[in-house]
């Protein structure tokens, strides 16, 4: 199958439907780019951003990786964030993980998993930081949860401590870092309660996680 045939029929019908509906709307879509929010998400194929939050295309600015890291080496990440704030102006940075992540589970199994576990690695870190929690539950689905949801907060944590977020800050603009995780059992999104909305609270939350 060298064409996917069936995918561009989809589209078609897809595009169609969005026409019918507003007829102007791809003519308003390719004029601009304003977006409120910047997600990052995991690469995972069921947990896709625009369609949980039930927004259309243009609304949401995004950037998935497996399980949803912000490094500090990694470019990519980087200068996503950086074009968020600094060009596109977002108000909030969303950063949504999702139960039953395989990366997550994947870092904690301990195994040989090729090239990845140098990116798990920054997982396997952050366990040892919570070593004591994450044991102290009672079975591995447990165990697997409370990581997913720490890792959550550790990359908000991360992305209030680039350069592109202190700036803004710095310069008095309203800018929000969230951390959400998303259940795939039953499509629901839960707010982990780790907003950050300057400097001061971002020192907060370190103290938290």
């Amino acid at each position: 199958m060298r064409t996917l045939k069936h995918l561009f029929d989809r589209n078609q019908r897809w595009a169609d439907s969005i026409k019918e509906k507003d007829p102007d709307f791809f003519t308003r879509l390719s004029k601009q780019q304003a977006p409120q929010y910047l997600w990052i998400g995991c690469s995972d194929s069921r947990v896709p951003a625009t369609e949980i939050v039930d927004l259309m295309p243009g609304e949401i600015f995004v950037h998935r990786n497996i399980a949803n890291l912000v490094v500090h080496s990694d470019l990519n990440s980087l200068s996503v964030i950086q074009f968020a704030v600094e060009v596109l102006k977002v108000s909030h940075i969303i950063v949504c993980g999702h139960y039953g992540c395989g990366g997550v589970k994947a870092a904690l199994e301990g195994a040989n998993h090729g090239l990845i576990d140098n990116w798990l690695q920054f997982i396997r870190d952050n366990y040892r930081q919570h070593q004591a929690l994450v044991d102290a539950q009672p079975d591995e689905p447990a165990r697997q949860k409370i990581m997913c949801e720490l890792n959550v907060m550790e990359q908000v944590w991360n992305v209030c401590q680039t350069t592109f977020v202190q700036n803004a800050w710095e310069s008095g603009r309203e800018l929000n870092v969230h951390g959400w995780i998303y259940d795939i059992a039953d499509g629901i999104l839960r707010d982990l309660d780790v907003t950050v909305t300057g400097r001061r609270e971002s020192m907060a939350i370190r103290r938290k996680i």
